[in-house]
């Protein structure tokens, strides 16, 4: 109960500092929920470790993402921020979505199956959606949607699909909605070719996608930011951890960097 106790007192400091910084729509409630949801012991130490480079009470708070929301996550992989954001806002009364492709979602669905309490009232969709067939999140249901790293995927590739993206993250929400970008940032001087192999994207990129599709931007915080990393790296960003795609050669190096540096952006879908 220590642990527990000291966790959610330093969780909800971060929020705090946050909130003096950075505008927030958070009360002190929704900020001491989301510094429990994340504390809380059902969190792997794995994950808990990473905290430092994710800073999630701070991100979400910054987003204004407030427990009674429905909030759609995109592509959650693992389940890594799933296993904050699904119990604050399901717990506190609101609907949460994971949206992704459908092999996209075999992570949440390992997730789920360990712990099946606090996701039971989750729900899954398809993103992006393709066919008539695909479950998709109802037009104009959205309080907040989240897409942490992704958007580079939609980016590269063959056939990109950033802009269809947008447009159906777009539809999505409701007049006034926000949606939360957190992604690997390539510096604006930089060759935008590196943006089709790097994993890292530029700011003004992201940017003009949203705001192609009607979004207002709405403001960015440094709270994800990393200075030692220069995002040019032998293999993109994923030489760097958690990936560390060059194994055991200049390991303590990348280890010393950290993970990546990274936008956080907020935008607004006009009323």
């Amino acid at each position: 109960m220590r642990r527990l106790g000291m966790g959610i007192m330093a969780a909800a400091m971060c929020v705090g500092l946050t909130a003096a910084s950075q505008p927030s729509s958070l009360s002190n409630a929704d900020r001491q929920a989301l510094a429990k949801a994340v504390a809380s012991p059902a969190r792997s130490d794995t994950n808990r470790a990473r905290d430092r480079y994710r800073n999630p009470a701070a991100t979400l708070a910054f987003f204004g993402v407030r427990p009674r929301d429905t909030v759609v996550e995109l592509v959650p992989g693992g389940g890594w921020y799933s296993e904050i954001i699904a119990p604050y806002v399901i717990n506190g009364g609101g609907t949460y979505y994971a949206a992704a492709a459908d092999r996209g979602l075999n992570g949440f669905r390992a997730l789920s199956a360990k712990q099946p309490a606090p996701f039971a009232k989750a729900r899954l969709a398809n993103f992006p959606v393709r066919t008539a067939s695909d479950v998709k999140v109802p037009d104009g249901s959205a309080d907040v949607v989240l897409t942490f790293r992704n958007v580079h995927n939609w980016a590269m590739g063959e056939q990109p699909y950033a802009s269809e993206a947008f447009r159906q993250i777009y539809a999505m929400l409701k007049p006034g909605g926000v949606l939360g970008i957190e992604e690997h940032r390539l510096p604006e001087s930089a060759d935008s070719a590196r943006e089709k192999s790097s994993g890292y994207l530029k700011v003004s990129t992201v940017r003009r996608l949203a705001e192609q599709a009607g979004f207002r931007y709405a403001g960015s915080s440094e709270v994800n930011a990393n200075k030692r990393d220069t995002a040019d790296h032998p293999e993109g960003v994923w030489t760097l951890p958690p990936t560390l795609r060059l194994g055991d050669k200049d390991k303590a190096k990348y280890l010393a960097i950290g993970e990546s540096d990274r936008m956080t952006l907020k935008f607004v879908k006009p009323r």
